[in-house]
């Protein structure tokens, strides 16, 4: 399939499963991929196992921002896909939990914690053909995105969602409290001073409560055939 060197920046709400979506567009258009959240929470756990966030959120902005370089956070792919190390050390599971995920916010509200993971994302993108998914990738790290999609939800079935997934890697979580961490992400997401979560002006938007993935790949190849013409992408 063909199409242009571009970078494609998907934004939105939490568990609406955008980097599911992301990987898989990167599969099938041979795109990289770069997670942003993963970045974030990769942060966040550094700076749990550092003692950098304590039981309240309160977080050692400064002492954590200095010691960053250090956690060598980055992206490895393999035969499943594209992985995040701190190190030598795979971290995708750490960063999954829902402990990570009561503190990830807290973390992702502080300018000088964006502005290193906006560094890096901007590096590995510098070449293009990437698919990058955030809360404002298209808003604000990649303002300039050929193609900019905004992905949204219903909290429940995002909740429910994000719930299976903790449950098929082994953690017991209620419902409530899941549903709950959700509804505190958007809050927190959508009102932070720096760089808030917010739809772009020209991003596309895309409400996956009821699709599947792949109804959803065929939405994204019809809208890239529509955006920019002479491609196969339909084929």
């Amino acid at each position: 399939m063909l199409i242009p060197d571009i970078i494609i920046a998907i934004d939105g709400y939490s568990s609406t499963g955008k980097s599911s979506f992301a990987r898989l567009i990167a599969k099938e258009f041979g795109f990289i991929y770069l997670d942003s959240g993963a970045l974030y929470r990769g942060v966040t756990l550094f700076a749990v196992e550092h003692s950098l966030i304590d039981d309240k959120n309160e977080v050692d902005a400064e002492t954590l921002v200095s010691m960053l370089p250090e956690a060598d956070l980055h992206f490895e792919t393999d035969s499943e896909g594209s992985k995040t190390y701190m190190g030598s050390r795979c971290i995708e599971k750490e960063i999954r939990s829902l402990d990570i995920s009561r503190k990830v916010s807290p973390i992702a509200t502080l300018p000088a914690i964006r502005e290193f993971v906006d560094r890096k994302l901007r590096e590995l993108g510098r070449k293009k053909r990437a698919v990058i998914d955030g809360r404002d990738i298209g808003s604000t790290v990649f303002p300039n995105a050929e193609l900019k999609i905004f992905m949204t939800a219903d909290p429940e079935i995002r909740a429910m969602r994000r719930m299976k997934e903790m449950e098929g890697k082994g953690e017991k979580v209620k419902f409530e409290d899941v549903l709950a961490n959700v509804m505190e992400r958007d809050y927190i997401d959508s009102h932070r001073k720096a760089s808030p979560l917010t739809k772009a002006a020209d991003a596309v938007e895309l409400d996956n409560s009821y699709m599947t993935l792949d109804e959803q790949m065929v939405w994204i190849k019809e809208l890239i055939a529509d955006k920019f013409g002479d491609t196969d992408v339909k084929k």
